[in-house]
């Protein structure tokens, strides 16, 4: 079972915490649809849509990392491994 508070600060704390888990639940998610989106974007043929994509993951990621939701060397390596990607895709349908 469950702990429930009694103290009124420590109710408190319950509320934000439940907030601030939702808020950081909702963000994770979109850092992770943007991330997947980007991945299979890379991985289709059009350069140009996977840019797109990838500045939006980038977006995400910057914003996810701004709010302290996860930590901003993690976003700065998931980037980093992303634009990685998308130019050794580049480099693959230059040389063919």
């Amino acid at each position: 079972m469950p702990h429930v508070p009694y103290h009124p600060s420590a109710l408190k704390r319950q509320r934000q915490n439940l907030k601030r888990r939702a808020r950081n639940k909702a963000i994770k998610t979109r850092v992770r649809h943007a991330v997947r989106k980007a991945l299979e974007a890379i991985q289709g043929s059009d350069p140009n849509a996977a840019e797109q994509a990838l500045r939006q993951a980038a977006r995400e990621l910057g914003k996810a990392a701004s709010k302290g939701v996860i930590h901003k060397r993690t976003a700065a390596r998931k980037l980093a491994r992303l634009s990685r990607r998308l130019h050794k895709a580049k480099q693959a349908a230059a040389g063919q």
